[in-house]
């Protein structure tokens, strides 16, 4: 009998230890469990296990490891590659367990494994506190701050991975383990970038900050006027606090944006330089941080493909490559493609862990997006001549959570090539078998 077939013969069992809930292919709701964000990925697991507690991860893991078959593990789902799910084998879908628990007075949160952004948002926004989260508010925490983790305040706040302080964990043999400077420290190293190459973290602890104010200015632009505008927000950065932040956002549009942990008359003073160039629209106020993550979220349903490339700095040609490729963007529409600062509290973070990217000046990151799969070609190609146009001011490294599957090189190009032999010798510790390979994978060596 396969381990399909047997999967299925015993998922009474598995069903009966589940405070969650199981589904096979003809069960109803199967389909609904195996959507993923990016439609273009279609995978049929054999089984998809809703996990209610930490106790139906680790039924699910002995139940994989018993019927030898494969498991992936579906945090918050947005995975553009669809790493989040496989075929024929057992998908841990940790979507219900999204518990979010502040501690003011240590200015730190625990966040279950399967939570999103905006569950982190809600939960700190009352305290005044947050944390470096990702652009958009549907993304899952876990794989993005596993993941290296930038976003609109990295600049301010650092990583999220410079802001982990544990991680809980179901290892490849079901067992129960905690992940600290203290506790497995070794694993915790490998945690800050490796993702889930180790075990299905089933809730991660993270450094809040004070943000008692936040406030944007979005200015819209004529892809005319793109030169201009990439490179005044370009001086503003450089000249600008440290904490500020934003991007540059091409969809049919310009969109120039900054963020700023502070009030809106200091930010009113910084976009001068874009206010005075003309604009289609501008939005300049204070708004609560949970609430603007929301504004900029990229719409679920759509086929999509996505890569990036950190950037040494920005020249006039750099800026003029942008601009170029701008106006040939198949699917504007829905297509995003953005230019994001780094530095500041990115670059003086911690050096000892597995991020490489570390030192980019910039990010450069297509995302296409779009409806019709005769499509496909053409989005998909769109993307890789961004990437290939940029090389010349690539430093050679890049944020995982961006790019999808790309190959064991750009696995290595996002935890660093010094670091490799050292990841997987925590692998081999901790899942010798490669039972956790839908991911940017390490091999057990």
């Amino acid at each position: 009998m396969s381990p399909f077939s047997k999967a299925h013969t015993r998922l009474a069992a598995l069903r009966a230890d589940l405070t969650g809930d199981a589904f096979r292919p003809e069960d109803p709701g199967y389909d609904n469990a195996r959507k993923l964000f990016n439609t273009r990925i279609d995978r049929h697991p054999a089984v998809i296990a809703q996990c209610a507690t930490t106790a139906d991860v680790v039924h699910c893991v002995r139940f994989a490891r018993d019927l030898d078959l494969h498991i992936a593990i579906r945090a918050g789902g947005h995975s553009p590659a669809g790493m989040s799910l496989n075929d024929n084998g057992l998908v841990i879908d940790l979507r219900r367990m999204r518990t979010v628990t502040v501690d003011p007075g240590s200015r730190t949160v625990r966040v279950e494994g399967g939570a999103l952004m905006s569950h982190l948002d809600q939960a700190t926004r009352p305290h005044g506190l947050a944390t470096t989260g990702a652009r958009n508010s549907t993304t899952g925490v876990a794989g993005f701050a596993l993941g290296g983790g930038t976003g609109w305040l990295d600049r301010a706040f650092g990583l999220a991975v410079d802001n982990l302080l544990g991680v809980e964990l179901v290892t490849s043999d079901g067992s129960r383990i905690r992940a600290t400077d203290h506790e497995n420290p070794e694993l915790f190293w490998a945690l800050h970038g490796g993702g889930g190459n180790f075990g299905v973290a089933t809730a991660l602890t993270l450094r809040l900050h004070p943000l008692p104010e936040f406030s944007i200015a979005l200015l819209t632009y004529r892809p005319e006027s793109g030169r201009d505008v990439v490179r005044g927000y370009r001086e503003i950065i450089e000249a600008a606090p440290p904490e500020t932040g934003g991007g540059i956002i091409r969809t049919q549009l310009v969109d120039a944006l900054l963020t700023y942990p502070g009030p809106a008359q200091d930010l009113r003073k910084l976009a001068r330089p874009l206010l005075a160039l003309p604009h289609e629209a501008v939005v300049l106020t204070p708004l609560p941080y949970a609430a603007f993550q929301r504004i900029l979220d990229s719409p679920p349903g759509l086929r999509n493909h996505s890569s990036a490339e950190s950037l040494t700095g920005l020249p006039d040609e750099a800026v003029d490559v942008f601009c170029e490729l701008g106006n040939v963007m198949p699917v504007p529409a829905t297509t995003r493609y953005s230019l994001f600062p780094q530095g500041a509290a990115v670059a003086s973070g911690p050096d000892r862990f597995p991020v490489p990217f570390r030192d980019a000046r910039w990010t450069v990151h297509p995302f296409g997006m779009w409806e019709d799969p005769a499509d496909d070609r053409r989005c998909v190609q769109w993307v890789e001549d961004v990437r290939a146009a940029f090389r010349p001011w690539s430093t050679g490294a890049v944020c995982l959570n961006l790019v999808g599957d790309e190959g064991a090189d750009r696995v290595v190009a996002g935890l660093g090539a010094g670091n490799i032999r050292r990841l997987a010798a925590v692998k081999a510790a901790y899942d010798p078998d490669n039972v956790f390979r839908f991911n940017h994978n390490i091999l057990p060596r």
